[in-house]
């Protein structure tokens, strides 16, 4: 069980789609596969049981170097809402524990807000690493999902 404790992450994000695409973005492996992760970065497996309880395992690529895995367990899933999970790197460095990642969506005119928060770092270091991939990989959604209006519109 993930502590409560410790640093926590904070970040917000427009993205231009209705709730229940970008929830369904945020919970669909063939969809993360387009978005998770730093610039870069591909996702070539995910496993994912989308239950309370349920476990997801992702394995992840940089551009130069082996593939890492994360994975966590589904603590509350409220479709289009909110979704709440564990986080743990598989091989962790010395500074990582598990995490508590909490993701709600809110409708904003015509686009969805993500709010994200994610706690329980120990250390400064390893809140501002997540915080880049969290930035990067919500920049890879929102670009994702503009190029997806723009081709229907």
């Amino acid at each position: 069980m993930a502590d409560n404790g410790g640093l926590t992450l904070r970040l917000n994000r427009v993205v231009p789609a209705p709730r229940a695409q970008v929830f369904g973005a945020c919970t669909d492996p063939n969809e993360l596969a387009h978005w998770w992760g730093p610039h870069g970065f591909t996702t070539p497996q995910i496993d994912l049981d989308l239950r309370v309880g349920g476990a997801y395992r992702f394995a992840m690529q940089p551009p130069d170097g082996g593939v890492f895995h994360l994975a966590g367990e589904f603590r509350a899933i409220e479709p289009p809402a909110r979704l709440e999970y564990t986080f743990r790197w598989e091989e962790p460095d010395p500074d990582d524990r598990e995490t508590v990642v909490n993701l709600s969506f809110r409708d904003v005119d015509d686009a969805t807000e993500v709010a994200l928060v994610q706690s329980g770092f120990a250390t400064e270091a390893r809140r501002a690493l997540h915080e880049a991939g969290w930035t990067d990989g919500l920049d890879r959604l929102q670009e994702l999902m503009s190029s997806r209006r723009s081709a229907e519109g």
